[in-house]
């Protein structure tokens, strides 16, 4: 029985695999990594399905969470802005 769920486990490693292929293929590589990284895979796997080297995904994880971290900051301080417009136009 071990070596039957060996053999289910290993098909559906393969499905995944091809599932996660199909919904990157024409996207830009950083794209892909993200959005591989948001459904959950191992920096091995998206390494391996990608043809990249585990340290390309490493960095370009780290470029991603950089760019997003600038963009909240960003977003943060045009919402403070405006909280601050908003108020004083409610003084006068």
């Amino acid at each position: 029985m071990p070596e039957k769920e060996s053999e289910i486990e290993k098909k559906l490693d393969v499905i995944s695999r091809l599932l996660a292929f199909n919904i990157v293929k024409d996207k830009p590589v950083k794209e892909q990594i993200d959005i591989l990284t948001k459904a959950g895979l191992k920096v091995s796997d998206i390494a391996i399905l990608l043809d990249k080297t585990e340290n390309q995904i490493y960095v370009t994880q780290t470029i991603l969470r950089k760019k997003r971290k600038e963009v909240i900051k960003e977003l943060s301080e045009q919402q403070l802005t405006q909280t601050e417009e908003n108020k004083i136009s409610e003084v006068k």
